[in-house]
């Protein structure tokens, strides 16, 4: 009898040390706020409004990530991610349940992770997220360069096979490769026209990333075929490519950031080149500078200028200052104040009729709608996040 209760004792004591070596997490936030907006599109011409927004800081979302500990290092791990529009509820990214992330891989201590599934791109993981006002701010959506075409956030492509480094004294890379399911689309091997299943692209990505103390600098480099016909679909109004579609998009990042006492400055630079299906390339160019300055550990203030240059067989100029002030209620719960101004100036073709370059303030007009046929904008938001 003695035996059979330490013998029984031990397999609850090992059960239990098993069960604590996994574990899944829910966490999540909530973004919510008013914003205010000048020259915006409207049936009546151009208009002023006030509005509600959600996820402008950060998409509102929720999600599971889990951990299984197989011994010596190695675990099983998986993330679960759902995006929503908290003001209706309604889901996000086109409807898909867990359209932010989906994915399950193998990791090693020491080594890095092999991840598949729906997944970022490395110039959002490597540079947008670290290096830029929208990644690492309460700007969010809103300060992110227009249309997203560096590929900065909500940049996710499906059916990834995505590798991650450990950290190697402050050294980190990657390398991901998206799989079209398609004969004869595999990455180097594009037809010159849409493919049959509009739905599949393929693409690439490369990136890495060095920190030391206060300074730290990330670089990447993503390739993807047809990406207004794949997730992410780019919402791309310039040089007439909206119309012809989009062969294949290049798109090199640098960023970095050093912190000088209660103060972090940041900076990134972009590359993007935009093949269409007919007519000339677009480059499109974007050179980013800012500073927070921490006034107390809760409350923070942010300057940052952004400019954005389009070449090719047109041209544009977007000049985009953005300020933030935010203070953290808590670890969990912040408050904030936007304001956002921005320049434009130069041509672009829509319908086949060449008009001036109008204003567009956001990652995508889901945040705010481009103004109308005006070459600048003024947005203004307070706004309350939540993070679970």
């Amino acid at each position: 009898m003695h035996r059979k209760l330490i013998g029984a004792a031990a397999l609850s004591v090992f059960s239990t040390l098993a069960h604590a070596q996994s574990s899944v997490t829910l966490y999540g936030w909530l973004d919510e706020g008013v914003s205010y907006a000048n020259h915006v599109t409207t049936s009546a011409g151009p208009r002023s409004k006030v509005f509600y927004g959600s996820g402008v800081n950060g998409g509102d979302r929720w999600g599971l990530r889990g951990q299984e500990d197989l011994g010596g290092g190695l675990k099983a791990v998986f993330t679960l991610e759902n995006g929503f529009n908290a003001s209706n509820g309604a889901l996000g990214q086109g409807g898909d349940l867990f359209g932010r992330q989906a994915f399950v891989g193998l990791s090693k201590d020491g080594i890095g992770a092999v991840t598949f599934g729906r997944q970022y791109v490395l110039s959002q993981t490597f540079v947008g997220n670290e290096f830029s006002a929208g990644g690492q701010t309460a700007l969010g959506n809103y300060g992110f360069h227009p249309n997203d075409l560096d590929m900065f956030t909500s940049s996710r492509v499906n059916n990834a096979v995505k590798l991650s480094s450990a950290d190697f004294a402050g050294f980190r890379f990657g390398a991901m490769y998206a799989f079209s399911n398609q004969a004869g689309a595999f990455q180097g091997s594009v037809p010159t026209t849409t493919p049959a299943n509009a739905g599949a692209s393929s693409a690439y990505s490369l990136g890495s990333h060095y920190a030391n103390g206060p300074f730290a600098i990330g670089v990447a480099y993503t390739s993807i075929n047809f990406p207004t016909a794949a997730a992410p679909p780019y919402p791309v109004t310039i040089a007439n490519i909206n119309t012809n579609g989009l062969r294949r998009t290049n798109t090199f990042g640098v960023g970095a950031g050093y912190t000088i006492g209660p103060v972090h400055v940041f900076g990134n630079y972009t590359d993007t080149h935009l093949q269409p299906l007919a007519g000339e390339q677009s480059t499109v160019q974007s050179g980013e500078l800012g500073a927070t300055y921490f006034i107390t550990p809760a409350l923070q203030a942010t300057l940052d200028d952004a400019y954005t240059k389009l070449s090719g067989a047109f041209t544009g100029r977007w000049n985009q200052i953005n300020s933030a002030l935010s203070y953290s209620l808590s670890k969990r719960t912040d408050v904030y104040v936007l304001a956002i101004y921005q320049k434009a100036s130069g041509s672009n073709r829509v319908n086949g009729v060449i008009v001036p370059v109008e204003a567009s303030i956001g990652s995508s007009s889901t945040f705010v709608a481009t103004s109308a046929g005006a070459n600048n904008q003024f947005v203004g938001r307070v706004g309350l996040r939540v993070k679970f």
